[in-house]
């Protein structure tokens, strides 16, 4: 018989939210959007970013223990080295597409890099000489890349569409510098931040996959903005640099509710869990991993579910 372990606290049912979760024979109670450490402090460098979930629940992060690094974190926290990356490359952005295949956005040498998770073999999927450099990635529902393209030195920023072949065609130029991106459940829109002009723009996604209709979601007064992920609704979650905050944020540009996630500088989520309902942030400030509960899948954990 499971044996109910009480919660710290009772609230009023409008202002906490209980999942229950089950561990062997034991059901914890865990209250939604409050973060808690995932990883020790320093398991990861300062450059911690790019998390994405496989179809396992296996997390993976850029910068493990060392530069040009990928981490692999279980569901139940064990931390480990997937892979050193070749030469001087450094990998940002990370996304899986339905097959399972890994792409890492290699900032440096301005690379998409393709990996086999189970034989570990590390191709150059799309090379673009004209990018800044590659900084997040997005995955649509057929497998078409965007990627965020800023300039950091001049402020400014594009957009990049990568085919399933591997072809590049600039979708959006003369921008802020772009960094977070997403595209919608419906897969009609794709979004983009600018950290430094705090904007977050949305974009209609046309059915040769340019962008146009370019509109604003939401600007912010203060603080920078980082990595950003779809729930299953469409909601946005939104890291904010510098406040140490994920803000959610409704498609039509609401603040839903803001969650604090134990460090200044977070840097990027993903969702993942039994159930999708685990969020992952890359923290850079102590370099590591923390996760909150949500109450409702991110969609890449949903894309998993049908593929």
């Amino acid at each position: 018989m499971p044996i109910t372990l009480p919660f710290r606290s009772l609230k009023s049912t409008l202002l906490a939210i209980l999942l229950f979760l089950t561990v062997g024979d034991v059901v914890i109670a865990e209250e939604l959007f409050v973060a808690k450490p995932f990883t020790d402090k320093a398991s990861f460098t300062g450059g911690i970013e790019g998390p994405a979930c496989d179809a396992d629940g296996n997390i993976f992060a850029v910068n493990f223990a060392q530069q040009q690094t990928i981490g692999r974190v279980t569901p139940t926290g064990l931390t480990e080295l997937f892979i050193t990356l070749p030469t001087t490359s450094t990998g940002n952005g990370i996304r899986f597409d339905r097959r399972g295949q890994m792409f890492v956005a290699d900032y440096v040498n301005h690379n998409i890099l393709q990996i086999d998770p189970k034989t570990r073999d590390i191709s150059v999927f799309s090379h673009q000489a004209k990018m800044n450099q590659p900084n997040d990635l997005t995955i649509s529902a057929d497998g078409t890349l965007y990627a965020s393209d800023p300039n950091w030195q001049a402020g400014t920023g594009q957009i990049w569409r990568i085919s399933k072949d591997g072809q590049t065609t600039r979708v959006a130029k003369n921008m802020g510098t772009t960094n977070g991106i997403e595209v919608s459940p419906n897969g009609k829109n794709l979004y983009v931040n600018e950290s430094v002009q705090r904007n977050i723009w949305e974009f209609t996604i046309s059915e040769d996959g340019g962008l146009t209709n370019k509109r604003l979601l939401k600007q912010f007064p203060d603080f920078g903005f980082d990595g950003m992920r779809c729930d299953v609704d469409g909601n946005l979650y939104i890291t904010r640099h510098g406040k140490g905050t994920v803000v959610k944020l409704s498609p039509q540009g609401e603040i839903l509710r803001e969650i604090e996630v134990l460090g200044k500088s977070p840097s990027n989520i993903c969702f993942g869990g039994k159930d999708g309902c685990m969020a992952y942030v890359t923290e850079m400030e102590h370099g590591r991993l923390v996760r909150f509960r949500v109450d409702r899948p991110g969609l890449a954990w949903q894309r998993w579910q049908e593929k």
